[in-house]
């Protein structure tokens, strides 16, 4: 298990796809862009990869599930994440002060490595501006208010990347997009489109059946 405070380097694939991250037309990652004059208000995502807590040598990423409560996306999984507030400088700000007050990240311990295009959410019509980070220094995060995330997901990059755990839903209002099962927990909708089109830029997803659809349980 790491040590509290340990520095990890990020793999090269992570570097690589912080590259690749500033020049990615929009357009490749979603058909859902900003309206003109942009959506009600603007937020942001944090993807957050970082060693394994029980295996530092192996990478994951952090996500959250939703508490089952909440009026939208009851339930989900998600990037720790939300709108952006009067004082927040910037989007990438907003990205790192959500993480912390959803899961107690601490953001002098995240490297920020690229900004992913502006993207839009249309439930909600936020525009969405995911933040790719590496957890140079991780410290433990939880579900700090249980009414809005129920836990904290460690998912392991083998695991999302493993053709076993992958494959596509249809919502019963016709949507079919890509998702992942890991840690008990399905990954769906825009958090299942953006990781998605991450691990393909990254240069390290491999072949799956998307023939292989189930229906979203209602």
């Amino acid at each position: 298990m790491s040590a509290v405070g340990e520095t990890h380097r990020p793999p090269g694939w992570l570097t690589h796809l912080a590259t690749r991250a500033r020049t990615v037309p929009a357009g490749w990652i979603s058909q859902l862009l900003p309206p003109e004059g942009g959506g009600r208000r603007a937020s942001a995502v944090l993807m957050l990869f970082g060693p394994a807590p029980d295996d530092p040598c192996r990478t994951s990423l952090v996500l959250t599930q939703r508490a089952d409560t909440l009026r939208n996306h009851a339930g989900q999984v998600s990037f720790p994440g939300g709108a952006r507030e009067e004082g927040d400088p910037d989007l990438v700000a907003t990205a790192l002060r959500e993480a912390e007050e959803e899961i107690g990240l601490d953001p002098s311990g995240v490297d920020v490595l690229a900004t992913f295009p502006l993207l839009h959410l249309a439930v909600s019509d936020y525009d969405v501006q995911p933040v790719l980070g590496w957890w140079r220094r991780p410290t433990p995060v939880h579900a700090r208010d249980l009414a809005e995330v129920s836990r904290v997901i460690h998912a392991r990059v083998d695991d999302l990347v493993d053709p076993a755990h992958r494959f596509r839903v249809r919502h019963p209002r016709g949507y079919i997009g890509p998702a992942f099962e890991v840690d008990g927990a399905l990954v769906w909708g825009f958090t299942g489109m953006l990781l998605d089109r991450t691990l393909h830029l990254a240069g390290i997803d491999r072949p799956w059946d998307p023939a292989v659809v189930r229906d979203l349980p209602v």
